[in-house]
């Protein structure tokens, strides 16, 4: 564990490690830690991928709590820290705040609008990419019937949610989709004991495939999921390798992605609206050596074929956020 992840509540010590940034980028992790296996990790990966390719350096924080938001943000801004990346939607408060201030300091935020003209938002049609594994699972259940087991009760993992039951429901109209959340609160993003009892209950139901999008949470339903020989589908970053035969694929979340061109693009990146889809490999599933004997070739070909028809727009599909509603699913 590093001085900033023991001592991060006090000034000083968040001063130290911003200070370290001087015109360097900066990357403001999520609750949940950068090594979550999932969002944080998959941002992370981005500015390793960064720092590895250009040679050059990078600040970072781990929050430990919602408070530290802003302080953290002014302080990386004050030492120079040009671009400054927040990975996470609850960054978007804070940084509406501070952007302002700080004129001269380009920012980026996953997951959120925020509208300022040094600002630069990158948001994804997770709606896609869930659909895509909906279908790999509709495909693949000998059941009929699948699962979900999201984070924080929010809009963004329904969205999640809704798109995965369409995919399924479009594969094989006979199954039926159970869904739960972990909690109300962003201690939903760290709780595997409770994704693991969630998935257990959903066994019991007569699930024998389950997404989970629910950040660390996750990584308990993936255990579990494996333990009782069942499929799992993982999210944002590839997690197909934490148990393989088991993971039947991952839903792509391109986050690293979004966090390497900002510090690619440097101090003189574009701001404004970015959207990242299946069009622009923004999202997508993943298939390699861990997974490729479990995934059936009728199941692939029709994934695939519906990714070809979501970037030809031939498919639309819908995006809970959009209305608060879901054809395929009801909350």
């Amino acid at each position: 564990m590093t001085l900033m992840q023991k001592f991060l509540g006090a000034s000083a010590a968040l001063a130290l490690t911003a200070g370290a940034a001087s015109a360097d980028p900066a990357i403001l992790f999520d609750l949940g830690g950068k090594f979550d296996k999932s969002f944080n990790e998959s941002a992370y990966n981005g500015a390793e991928r960064w720092a590895a390719e250009t040679g050059g350096s990078y600040a970072e924080v781990e929050i430990q709590s919602d408070a530290q938001r802003e302080q953290a943000i002014r302080r990386f801004a004050e030492s120079g820290a040009n671009p400054i990346v927040m990975a996470g939607f609850s960054w978007g408060t804070p940084l509406a705040e501070v952007a302002a201030d700080y004129p001269d300091t380009k920012f980026t935020i996953i997951d959120m609008v925020v509208d300022a003209p040094n600002v630069r938002s990158v948001v994804f049609n997770e709606h896609e990419g869930s659909y895509l594994v909906g279908v790999l699972a509709g495909m693949t259940t000998e059941t009929n019937t699948v699962s979900f087991v999201g984070g924080m009760d929010i809009p963004l993992i329904r969205k999640f949610a809704c798109g995965y039951a369409q995919g399924v429901k479009a594969a094989n109209a006979d199954a039926t989709v159970v869904s739960n959340m972990t909690g109300t609160t962003p201690a939903a993003w760290n709780d595997p004991v409770k994704g693991s009892e969630l998935t257990l209950a959903q066994i019991s139901q007569g699930s024998d495939v389950v997404f989970a999008a629910a950040g660390g949470t996750g990584v308990g339903v993936l255990q579990t999921a494996a333990d009782e020989g069942i499929f799992s589908i993982g999210v944002d970053a590839n997690q197909n390798h934490l148990h393989p035969g088991s993971v039947l694929t991952s839903m792509l979340k391109r986050v690293d992605s979004a966090v390497y061109d900002a510090m690619s693009d440097g101090p003189d990146m574009e701001t404004g609206f970015n959207v990242m889809s299946v069009a622009n490999h923004g999202v997508g599933f993943a298939m390699d050596a861990n997974n490729e004997s479990i995934v059936s070739f009728e199941a692939l070909s029709a994934a695939y074929a519906a990714a070809a028809q979501i970037e030809a727009g031939e498919l639309v599909v819908h995006d809970y956020t959009s209305d608060e509603t879901c054809p395929a699913l009801d909350f």
